[in-house]
């Protein structure tokens, strides 16, 4: 059995390099691979996969930590493509490329949630500056953030339609769609939660700094374990991770009085703020759900 961990970064991150010590602990091989250095090769022989210029065996599994920085479209297909053909040969890819694609596109998986009756907040995607200023004079308190990013960057929060115009205009001019959503007002705080299979390992909660609406744990967001979650958090994240077909994510979810709404779900979510708060590796827990599928 040997499993593979996928990024791009020269260096193992650090969730890679748990990944690959929760596995070894277990006494499954695992290695670290770069998706830049991953080809695939069509002629007389068949289809190939190589690393650099070595072919051979390929793994049984492949966790998807990061499809790598990507400045083209053409990369974006090549590199899908690569992972759609291990997929079709049999490797286990975790999680799914098809289903990392639309958790990544943050409209497509807010229009996911929204179909199976999962609460979401009022959100748009648009590419004219006026209809863009429009909705900000309608919804008041808007939040416009990049339609693939993390850790909060790049999000800006305004209810100053002269502020919007200016955002929308720049982000136009360099083919950047405007994605928009109301502002959900927070006590402070959201609230993640950890899925892996059908088990919800913890969640925590993320305070935002003084002064800072975000509540990133990348932004300085202070930690706090929740002891006993709510079973309609429980319920929410489970029914958001099966809907977008998730092996494993992280699940942002904010408090609405006596409510709760889904701002996003991460599927390739990086957990050093969840283990400081609950004390708990989700390495272990994603190398022994892999495991599982593999015997299986």
């Amino acid at each position: 059995m040997k499993v593979g961990i996928v990024h791009d970064s020269p260096v193992p991150t650090l969730s890679s390099r748990q990944l690959m010590l929760a596995f070894m602990k277990r006494g499954v091989e695992s290695s670290y691979l770069r998706i830049s250095r991953l080809s695939s090769i069509m002629d007389e022989h068949g289809i190939r996969i190589m690393y650099g210029s070595e072919a051979g065996d390929f793994m049984d599994a492949l966790i998807i930590r990061s499809l790598g920085f990507i400045a083209t479209l053409e990369q974006v297909f090549r590199r899908v493509d690569i992972l759609k053909q291990l997929e079709l040969s049999g490797t286990l890819i975790i999680n799914p490329i098809e289903s990392m694609l639309k958790a990544r596109d943050k409209y497509a998986s807010i229009m996911a949630l929204k179909a199976a009756g999962i609460n979401v907040p009022p959100t748009a995607v648009v590419e004219e500056v006026f209809t863009a200023v429009e909705i900000c004079k309608k919804w008041g308190d808007v939040v416009i953030k990049p339609m693939m990013g993390s850790m909060g960057y790049g999000s800006v929060r305004t209810s100053d339609p002269d502020i919007v115009f200016t955002i929308a205009k720049t982000w136009l001019t360099h083919g950047q769609p405007i994605y928009i959503q109301k502002y959900i007002p927070k006590p402070g705080r959201d609230i993640r939660v950890f899925v892996v299979g059908n088990e919800v390992l913890g969640g925590y909660y993320r305070y935002a700094l003084n002064g800072n609406w975000k509540t990133n744990v990348a932004q300085g967001a202070r930690t706090e374990k929740i002891e006993k979650l709510d079973e309609e958090i429980i319920d929410m994240a489970l029914k958001a991770v099966n809907t977008l077909k998730l092996h494993y994510a992280g699940v942002d979810i904010g408090e609405v009085g006596d409510d709760f709404v889904i701002f996003e779900v991460n599927a390739a979510p990086q957990w050093s703020g969840f283990m400081s708060a609950t004390g708990i590796n989700p390495s272990d827990k994603i190398a022994e759900y892999v495991i599982k599928l593999l015997k299986n």
